[in-house]
């Protein structure tokens, strides 16, 4: 069994950055991607950002190419998103994975302009 914890969510201004940890505990061995999904109000939630733990392979959603990054800290076990000049589409409740199997309770991020 893996828990995932996020944190780092908040309210910020238009061009204004974050940054998102997510926190894995349990068994953390093996094979497996880590990353983020979001979800705005009265949307699907959409893909945001994965990386390859092992490997540190990333990809983003064409939406926060060149705004965001996605990094790993292996003795942390935490994955990260570092969110720069956001936008107010941004907003929304973004969610932890590991395989898209195992998912985090969500943190709220909240853009104003």
């Amino acid at each position: 069994q893996v828990q995932l914890v996020e944190s780092g969510g908040g309210l910020v201004q238009v061009g204004g950055s974050l940054r998102l940890s997510c926190a894995a505990s349990g068994r953390t061995s093996g094979t497996f991607s880590m990353g983020w999904f979001r979800q705005a109000p009265g949307k699907e939630r959409e893909f945001v950002a994965t990386i390859d733990w092992s490997s540190g392979t990333t990809h983003y959603a064409d939406s926060v190419k060149g705004r965001f990054t996605i990094s790993r800290e292996f003795a942390k076990n935490t994955v990260y998103l570092q969110m720069n000049n956001m936008k107010a589409e941004d907003t929304g409740v973004y969610y932890c994975h590991r395989n898209t199997y195992y998912w985090g309770q969500g943190t709220q991020v909240t853009v104003s302009s």
